[in-house]
Order: structure tokens, then sequence, then C-alpha cells
């Protein structure tokens, strides 16, 4: 799976995912819903053969790419006390 930053802006971003399914973009955009800093997150699909799936984020203040990186990071942390 490859992660490429299609769109940034002061208060947003859009990251694609190429060969990604749910099971990663679910947890991500829920850990992203529970953000008080994120205004809103929004999964885009078309044609999963012709476009990657994208998550549209924006925040309320400071770095949409920080409330990612947090996002998943705490999706890490998560999955990572299950294998324990």
């Amino acid at each position: 799976m490859e992660i490429v930053l299609v769109e940034k802006t002061a208060d947003s971003a859009t990251i694609a995912f190429k060969d990604a399914n749910l099971t990663l973009i679910t947890p991500l955009m829920k850990a992203l819903d529970g953000d008080d800093n994120v205004d809103s997150v929004r999964f885009i699909e078309t044609h999963p053969e012709l476009e990657a799936r994208k998550l549209f984020v924006k925040v309320k203040e400071g770095d949409p790419l920080a409330a990612i990186n947090r996002a998943s990071q705490s999706v890490a942390d998560y999955y990572s006390k299950i294998t324990e």
C-alpha cells in the first residue's frame, strides 16, 4: 500500500491510499472523527480500478497532517496492544 498526499491547504489535506482496503481507512476515520480539532472527515471513492481511495480531513486550527499523524499513531497503538 502506498499513501500519497494529493492536496494540502492551511486547514485541510487530502491523501490517497493506493491498493488499500477499508480495514485501514475505517479505523483511521474513526480516530480522526474523535479528534476535537478535526472539523470534518470524508472518504472519497470513485471506481476502485481507476482511482485510489482518498481521505479528506479539515481541521479547526493547526496542521491537518499533524491530525492525520495523531490518528495514525492512535490506530497503530490500539492494534499493537491487541497483538501483545
